[in-house]
């Protein structure tokens, strides 16, 4: 079965990236609109595990640095705070 959210190549999950801020420098993530709707769709209710659950997800499409994955957690969970407050709207 074909997943329709995946991009079938480089060039497309490219135009699927976000500018998120970590510790102040701009990055862009691939896929977060995707990871932001798999999460929410879960139903998860405990913060750690909702941020857990992110930076798992997001590190399937992105590198994060080992020494910066907390703050990577903390800004995509701010982002995703973001989007589940507007009602999952990107």
């Amino acid at each position: 079965m074909m997943n329709r959210d995946v991009p079938c190549c480089a060039a497309e999950a490219m135009r699927r990236v976000r500018p998120v801020v970590v510790n102040g420098a701009t990055v862009g993530l691939s896929m977060l609109d995707l990871v932001f709707s798999e999460v929410r769709d879960l139903g998860l209710t405990d913060d750690a595990v909702v941020r857990a659950e992110l930076i798992r997800r997001v590190k399937m499409f992105n590198y994060v640095p080992p020494s910066a994955a907390e703050a990577y957690a903390a800004a995509v969970y701010q982002e995703y705070m973001k989007y589940h407050d507007q009602g999952g709207i990107p």
